[in-house]
């Protein structure tokens, strides 16, 4: 058990804000700093790494980590874990900060589905109203023609960087995700002047998404950054910086909402680079959607009409006579079947 300083009744669960308070006429000028921003912001460190308190503060990782010792704890992650755990004992406190302060316990649903669309809506136009277009489709451009795309996220950004890699990989695009820091920082030294690399992170504090960022730069790349944060140290680290806007006020610390706005970009970003080569991208995805359709399994009516098919076999000539147009003609159907899934 962790020995206490300079804070009061040794059998008590003492709130970090308390000892915080307490310790102050012992703290140094530097500690001072860092107690004032804590004492104001109490539920930072439950965001911020030591490095980024360090920062924000204007200390160093060296006198956070004393700080930590003189208030009676052995170190930064301990210091974190008692901070979560005041934040437990105050539940109106832990709503707050888990769920948000859009949203009451005993909201009905209507209100819940109604407050989602609002917030979800605004993060939708304000994104689209502030996106550079001109940017986007720079971006889009050399992608379309790099020899290779990476692709960093980790966490929640994963499943976006993943998101985008399917669907550019199935236009010719050759890509990668990576949500693993070695081997990211693998492909990102590989890359050159090119190449394209994406980094996306909502918050643009992600270590490991910003070290594979800046790999790929110093190797050449063009690095491009997706993030809510246009001042954060991802958007530092690339060459052009593409900026969400999600409204962030519930659902913390995973907010869909910022998810969606990433999709947004994602979505748009995808397009514009099957217009730089429309040829391509229509021959990919009609060749991809015929390597599936066998396991694929058809609605009833077009089994039924299969059946029939088998019982009267269309004559051969109906059939496009060259495989190109074939290939065609086969993914018209498949088109047609998807639609009627």
């Amino acid at each position: 058990m962790t020995k206490q300083t300079g804070t009061p009744g040794a059998g008590e669960a003492v709130s970090v804000t308390s000892r915080i308070q307490h310790a102050l006429p012992e703290m140094s000028a530097a500690m001072v700093k860092i107690a004032t921003f804590l004492l104001q912001h109490p539920r930072t460190p439950l965001e911020y790494s030591i490095l980024e308190l360090a920062e924000e503060t204007g200390t160093s990782a060296a006198t956070v980590t004393r700080f930590c010792r003189l208030i009676g704890f052995s170190g930064y992650v301990p210091f974190r874990v008692a901070i979560a755990s005041d934040v437990g004992r105050d539940s109106a406190a832990s709503w707050q900060s888990d769920i948000g302060q859009e949203f009451r316990p005993e909201d009905p649903p209507t209100t819940v589905l109604s407050t989602l669309i609002s917030a979800h809506t605004r993060s939708l136009q304000q994104t689209a109203s502030q996106l550079d277009l001109d940017l986007l489709s720079l971006v889009a451009t050399r992608i379309a023609t790099c020899r290779h795309f990476d692709i960093y996220g980790i966490g929640g950004s994963a499943v976006m960087a993943a998101e985008l890699e399917a669907r550019l990989y199935r236009i010719g695009i050759s890509c990668h995700h990576w949500v693993e820091l070695h081997a990211g920082l693998t492909s990102a030294a590989l890359q050159d002047a090119e190449c394209v690399a994406l980094a996306i992170s909502n918050t643009g504090r992600t270590e490991s998404t910003i070290q594979m960022l800046q790999q790929a730069r110093t190797a050449g790349a063009l690095t491009v950054a997706l993030t809510n944060n246009p001042s954060s140290p991802v958007a530092a680290a690339a060459d052009l910086t593409i900026t969400t806007s999600a409204f962030g006020r519930f659902l913390q610390p995973d907010d869909l909402a910022a998810k969606h706005v990433q999709l947004l970009v994602i979505d748009l970003l995808y397009l514009l680079v099957a217009q730089q080569n429309y040829s391509r991208a229509t021959t990919t995805l009609a060749a991809t959607a015929l390597a599936v359709s066998p396991h694929r399994r058809a609605p009833r009516a077009v089994r039924a009409s299969a059946r029939r098919e088998e019982r009267h076999p269309r004559p051969p000539h109906q059939f496009p006579a060259g495989p190109q147009d074939r290939l065609t003609h086969e993914f018209s159907e498949i088109t047609t079947e998807g639609r009627n899934t």
